[in-house]
């Protein structure tokens, strides 16, 4: 099954990042795409970016993506194949909405309510050899992005068309040493030579036959005479075209982009905000805005996606006006409301604040029904594989505040994360130097906490295996599970094999839900039966450990009718023996 977002965003340069960004923070499901071949890779800096002058291109989309994945978001690296647009009340389109079906080149295919195309553009170079070569280096277009660092040389305009003149004059702000090679340009004007004349630039005529460059520095311009004319850079006017050929699958053409009568690209036409004629397909960047330097990119990125996210806030109201009135037809007492709730987190207001109830088995993520069959099916790979299936995030991301608490003065060593989810207590613990292997029921959760710390750098084993049917292979200083909950016949099983996966000398920390006294009421049968208490653990124990920490703690957390209240977590942290056994006290509930 297609795994589905709010918003899908094509492009991950500064407009496409910044716009992931932007819906992150927005509570929204927005994966970013990127096929890893940025306009500017062959520079070495960005400039007049304020607050980022001077950082080198790869440096700064670093660290965009790792912002966007900090608040939730995904970035993969991969060429898109395909985009299709489901339909209006078709496949993929609820209620009237367009949907659309995204191919990446690895055959992943993902779905996305909106889609943000933020593809750039592609520079078409003059076919001067040695032009391409150096392109981003010595051979240049914007003289705000690169005169201060030619400033005083000789710099070389090769005329490509009409706006050579404007070009040659524009440059003269930079250095008093500009040449202006006609090349095919059109002849001069009696004005046009003027003009130059006075402003100081030099004339030179000849069509140009190649760049010479010695010792991989430019040296000057070879006319097709065979004249060498020195030079330290040459500015050349490219023709700008957007990156269209996914817009064109999805109904977008292009149009020609003019500088007063001279033709000077193709973009994709669209309103202030990016909105295109198709509905559902917003653009920005450079794809529609072709002069846009990085920082005016990743500001229309930002426009683009508030535009976005407002207009999914206006298809999820009218969406759930419409099953309001559907169900006072139908004499509900309340409709059930716009069916998008879960891909825009509207939980995170309690349980997603801090990762709490990530773990497998946890009993009130589903509800339950009153049968043994129903509690079985509840705690299966296969209901959590589909619990991951319905949403492209589940957790935060952020790691448990007991843990870090019980942990943070804990010296490093090897760590096992029991029920790690999508890796939220996982990646904390990797960077504060412990060597973790993540331990998860869904190997779905495990393939997305693989993706996520690939992209964080985290060297971390991923374990697929039901700790309630079996042990962990080999021992840890420190096993933590966090909110695993399970039914009373399976919770000895799984405290036992966590106790066994503890090393001498090292700690266990088990923290759950005190089910008995959440605070929350529920009409959920079964729900306080997953629960348990620090005794519960200890009585699966063992001899040899010490328990340093038992204890019912309370956590402030705002329940659905928005009421602040207080729950309890159960907090159990033993230490187990070294190769001396001592009796074990027991203290707590």
């Amino acid at each position: 099954m297609d795994a589905t977002y709010d918003v899908v965003i094509v492009g991950g340069g500064p407009a496409g990042l910044s716009a992931g960004l932007t819906l992150a923070r927005a509570r929204r499901a927005v994966l970013v795409v990127d096929a890893g071949d940025p306009r500017n890779a062959p520079a070495t800096q960005v400039h007049t970016y304020l607050a980022r002058e001077g950082t080198p291109p790869g440096e700064l989309l670093a660290i965009g993506r790792g912002e966007v994945i900090g608040y939730g978001g995904e970035v993969v690296t991969s060429p898109v194949v395909s985009a299709e647009r489901l339909g209006e009340g078709g496949e993929g389109g609820e209620g009237g909405e367009p949907g659309f079906r995204v191919v990446l080149s690895d055959r992943r295919a993902v779905r996305a309510r909106r889609l943000i195309l933020a593809t750039g553009l592609v520079d078409e170079l003059p076919p001067v050899p040695g032009v391409a070569q150096r392109w981003g280096r010595d051979v240049v277009h914007c003289p705000y992005c690169h005169g201060w660092e030619i400033r005083d040389q000789t710099i070389g305009i090769l005329a490509t068309g009409p706006l050579a003149v404007h070009q040659a004059l524009l440059w003269r702000q930079w250095s008093r040493d500009i040449l202006l090679f006609t090349h095919t340009a059109p002849a001069l004007g009696a004005e046009d030579a003027e003009r130059l004349s006075v402003s100081g630039v030099t004339v030179v005529d000849g069509e140009v036959g190649a760049l010479e460059v010695v010792d991989d520095r430019l040296a000057g311009v070879r006319l097709l005479s065979g004249r060498l004319i020195p030079c330290q850079a040459v500015a050349v006017q490219a023709r700008m075209n957007a990156r269209a050929d996914l817009a064109a699958g999805l109904g977008l053409g292009t149009v020609d982009l003019r500088m007063g009568e001279h033709v000077v690209g193709s973009h994709i036409e669209a309103d202030p905000t990016g909105r295109t004629a198709v509905p559902g397909v917003w653009v920005t960047g450079n794809v529609t805005d072709l002069r846009a330097p990085v920082l005016v990119a990743a500001a229309a990125g930002l426009n683009t996606a508030a535009a976005v996210n407002a207009d999914l806030i206006e298809q999820d109201t009218a969406s759930a006006v419409v099953a309001r009135r559907q169900g006072l037809r139908h004499g509900d007492g309340q409709a059930n409301g716009s069916g998008h709730e879960h891909r825009h987190d509207h939980d995170r207001g309690h349980d997603h604040d801090h990762d709490h109830d990530r773990g497998h088995g946890h009993g009130h993520g589903h509800g339950h029904g009153h049968s043994d069959h129903d509690w079985e099916s509840e705690f299966s790979e296969e209901a959590w594989d589909e619990r991951y299936r319905a949403r492209p995030k589940i957790w935060s991301g952020r790691p448990n505040p007991v843990l870090i608490t019980e942990v943070a003065e804990l010296p490093a060593g090897t760590a096992l994360d029991a029920g790690s989810g999508e890796g939220g207590d996982a990646f904390w613990l990797a960077t504060r130097g412990w060597r973790v292997t993540g331990a998860d029921l869904s190997t779905l959760a495990l393939s997305r906490a693989a993706a996520t710390a690939e992209e964080l750098g985290h060297d971390i084993t991923w374990l697929h295996i039901d700790l309630s049917e079996r042990e962990a292979p080999g021992t840890f200083d420190l096993v933590t599970a966090h909110y695993l909950h399970l039914p009373p016949a399976r919770r000895p099983a799984l405290f036992a094999h966590l106790a066994a996966a503890v090393a001498p000398g090292g700690t266990l920390l088990v923290v759950g839900h005190d089910l008995n006294d959440l605070g929350i009421p529920t009409s959920r049968p079964g729900v306080a039966e997953t629960g348990w208490t620090a005794a519960d653990v200890v009585a699966s124990l063992g001899a040899g450990w010490a328990v340093e920490v038992a204890e019912r703690r309370p956590r402030r957390l705002t329940a659905p009718d928005g009421r602040e209240i207080d729950a309890y977590d159960v907090v159990l942290r033993a230490r187990r023996a070294g190769s001396t056994a001592r009796p074990l006290p027991v203290a707590g509930p």
